[in-house]
């Protein structure tokens, strides 16, 4: 109807169509977030991140502005866990830009305890781990984890100003413009059953349009480890994702491991290449940024465990240690990767 230009009647008889009256902002703010977090999800099937939300006007309490800040990730899970900002001890949080702004203007209103992480694109697993170690020894009863990333403002810091118009190469990944957030608490369905932080690893990769080929080495170190210490296999898991690689820097990874007698091919998947198709958006090697890898988690990965698709999976988010400083001195790209297992108990 709304397609045909028909006016819809508004007695809600229809299943496709639903009209709320409610004329406080802050209840019409309560009820679009119980909405878009657990009522339409279940019955569109569908994501939270495939739900859009619009508002007439720019500014005001119902403004484009303020909703964009009160649906960010963090907003997002405690509505999602039934949680006031009160009841959450810490939050862990970082982002891609200096100091990690986007975090502590983002975080300002909570008023939750805050320690900020820098990790680069493996901030969410970094993040996850802090979490988890605060919580399992009884320093707080629940944290966040939190990370996000801007496809604007990263491409001004690390690379050039968009104004510029530079060509990218084959090898450019597409920084998410996205978020993500997990509330760690002791109970719950997933479980977060092992950790392993990440060493640093430098190979000598300089070009900063090939963030996979810097951090494959990385994830390739973590993921060999870890299964050695854990004496598995990748058979034992329903999927290892990585974060983010993009299409270089799987494929190197499937080699190095490959190299080393560990085979990926058939579990493995990464975070770069789910978040955009490659087919109908031009994003070139796929996808990166802190948010990237967070927002699949945290928006596809984990709803699919919850909902019994996945049972056992590996996080490896992976990150390019540089800054603006060590690139314009020519320095090579050190990555890290840190991995968070998963488990439906």
């Amino acid at each position: 109807r709304i397609n045909g230009g028909e006016s819809v009647p508004l007695d809600n008889q229809s299943r496709d169509f639903f009209f709320l009256k409610r004329y406080d902002a802050d209840t019409i703010i309560r009820v679009m977030l119980t909405l878009v977090t657990k009522k339409l999800p279940k019955y569109v099937d569908a994501g939270m991140l495939d739900i859009q939300v619009l508002t007439p006007m720019r500014k005001g309490l119902l403004g484009v502005g303020r909703l964009n800040e009160i649906l960010q990730a963090v907003s997002v899970a405690l509505a999602g866990a039934g949680l006031g900002a009160g009841e959450v001890d810490m939050i862990f949080a970082g982002d891609l830009l200096n100091q990690c702004i986007s975090s502590t203007f983002g975080l300002l209103e909570y008023q939750i305890p805050f320690l900020g992480q820098y990790g680069a694109c493996s901030t969410m697993a970094q993040t996850l781990l802090m979490a988890g170690i605060m919580v399992d020894c009884g320093a707080a009863r629940r944290a966040a984890a939190v990370t996000s990333s801007h496809f604007c403002s990263a491409e001004r810091q690390f690379r050039t100003p968009l104004e510029y118009g530079a060509q990218r190469t084959p090898t450019a990944q597409w920084t998410a413009t996205a978020s993500g957030c997990a509330i760690v608490g002791q109970g719950g369905r997933v479980k977060l059953l092992h950790g392993l932080a990440g060493k640093v690893v430098d190979l000598g990769v300089k070009d900063p349009a090939n963030m996979g080929a810097a951090m494959a080495p990385a994830a390739a170190d973590s993921i060999y480890r870890f299964l050695e210490d854990t004496g598995t296999s990748p058979a034992d898991y329903d999927g290892i994702f990585t974060g983010d690689l993009g299409a270089v820097g799987s494929t190197l990874l499937l080699d190095m491991l490959r190299d080393n007698g560990v085979e990926l091919l058939g579990v493995h998947n990464d975070c770069g290449l789910m978040l955009f198709d490659r087919q109908r958006q031009d994003v070139h090697a796929g996808g990166s940024g802190c948010g990237c890898s967070a927002s699949v988690l945290c928006g596809h990965l984990l709803n699919r465990m919850d909902r019994g698709e996945l049972r056992n999976i590996l996080f490896c988010a992976t990150g390019a240690l540089m800054s603006t400083t060590s690139q314009q001195q020519g320095e090579a790209i050190p990555g890290v990767c840190h991995i968070v297992h998963l488990g439906v108990q």
